[in-house]
């Protein structure tokens, strides 16, 4: 967990994305205490900042906060997984449609430029920066419908779903398929195919289901002991 903080900046928010990106990546463990006072003294901040941080960290659900007995690293609940994926879904398969419509020549232009990175970085198995490309398409769909409000909704579902998407990679989810999937999103959007942009963004929405039962069985202690919920029982990717 390298990062180095600006502190003339607010602390507080630096200390969440930090937090957030090392739990995402399994670089803080689930199941692992954290201590106010070891992050604090990391970073040469008060421990203010740090009790603000995991308050935000525990409403993403990615820490717990239990009063006198301290802070953990939350398990991943497929549950919560599934969940934070089906409000991906509608919101990501509706900035698609619109995209569809709304997107110029230079936006095409930006997001084939992201592929040709993340196939860089997949090529490198840099997998850390191939997730980062991966959030940066996702965001900059958003961007180009110009609805940045779903962009922030999009951000905090990924909370959950990205932990999963990072034990993925290389093995349940390919990165070369993620790459193809991405590409066929961005030539129906170009191609001002509404219901083709949409059907694209679903099947690559869906993606981590078929990955989250498998990475599970591998990975049991990284898991809670919990069930997927009823809605995902009617998804069938397309």
């Amino acid at each position: 967990m390298q990062a180095e903080l600006r502190l003339k900046d607010p602390i507080a928010p630096q200390l969440v994305s930090t937090l957030r990106q090392a739990i995402i990546a399994a670089q803080l463990k689930p199941g692992e205490a954290l201590s106010e006072k070891d992050i604090a003294d990391r970073f040469g901040v008060s421990r203010q900042p740090v009790r603000e941080a995991f308050i935000k960290l525990s409403e993403a659900g990615l820490v717990q906060v239990l009063p006198s007995r301290g802070t953990y690293v939350m398990k991943i609940s497929m549950r919560a997984v599934a969940n934070a994926r089906f409000v991906r879904e509608a919101v990501e398969c509706a900035i698609a449609r619109a995209a569809s419509q709304l997107i110029q020549p230079s936006g095409v232009a930006r997001l084939r430029r992201l592929i040709d990175e993340q196939r860089s970085a997949a090529a490198s198995e840099d997998y850390a920066a191939f997730s980062a490309l991966d959030e940066r398409f996702h965001r900059t769909l958003a961007e180009i419908v110009d609805c940045t409000y779903a962009g922030r909704v999009v951000e905090g579902a990924r909370a959950q779903t990205d932990r999963v998407r990072y034990l993925s990679l290389p093995g349940a989810s390919p990165a070369p398929l993620l790459i193809a999937q991405h590409v066929a999103i961005i030539d129906a959007i170009e191609a001002g195919d509404a219901d083709g942009a949409e059907c694209e963004m679903r099947k690559h929405l869906r993606e981590i289901l078929n990955a989250l039962s498998r990475i599970a069985k591998d990975n049991p202690e990284l898991f809670e002991d919990d069930v997927m919920p009823a809605h995902t029982q009617t998804l069938h990717t397309p």
